[in-house]
């Protein structure tokens, strides 16, 4: 597997979650679960040979970043560096496509299925996502079901957690208007442009 790794938990908004690097980048996100020990438990499963230790700066710039992010605040987690070069390529392909989706926005599985060329691989874009070893810096929780549903997602907490981290973010989840979205702004509280 991967050589000379580390890792670190972090509190965010919503609970402890965990990072794991290597030499290359970050090779692993791992999302709260009830307790820290048991993120840190979790963590060490996924990753038997990674040893607790300081991250190095820039993986305390990505820690940071998805602090702000899970703190509903604007942070760009696409510059942090992945080390993912054991997916396969058609993973590979799909958390490339989905790490471009800013915060606040969505997809769903099949349009990013379309982007790949590949119209009809919606269930593959959905495995290839609950397979996501980077969640939050490959936004997996922007990614909706047909019709804006809000899907499954494989993370602790399921799709309760998708929900949460998408409203963190003001993310609209269906094609459905949002409550007071057609009224004018005078109507809804705000001040005439």
């Amino acid at each position: 597997m991967m050589s000379a790794q580390g890792f670190t938990l972090f509190k965010t908004a919503i609970g402890a979650c965990g990072v794991v690097w290597n030499e290359r980048g970050v090779v692993g996100v791992e999302l709260p679960q009830a307790r820290e020990r048991e993120t840190r438990a979790r963590l060490t499963r996924r990753f038997p040979g990674a040893a607790e230790a300081p991250p190095p700066p820039d993986v305390r710039t990505a820690i940071d970043g998805m602090k702000a992010l899970l703190a509903g605040e604007p942070a760009d987690l696409t510059g942090v560096a992945l080390d993912l070069e054991n997916a396969p390529d058609f993973e590979q392909r799909v958390y490339e496509i989905t790490r471009a989706i800013p915060p606040g926005e969505t997809l769903t599985y099949g349009e990013i299925a379309i982007r790949l060329g590949e119209p009809g691989a919606a269930r593959e874009v959905g495995r290839a996502l609950g397979a996501n070893p980077t969640p939050i810096i490959v936004p997996c929780h922007r990614v909706l079901g047909a019709s804006g549903k809000v899907g499954g997602f494989s993370a602790p907490g399921g799709v309760a957690t998708k929900a949460r981290m998408l409203s963190i973010e003001n993310a609209r989840t269906s094609a459905a208007p949002m409550l007071f979205e057609s009224l004018p702004i005078s109507v809804r509280g705000g001040r005439p442009g």
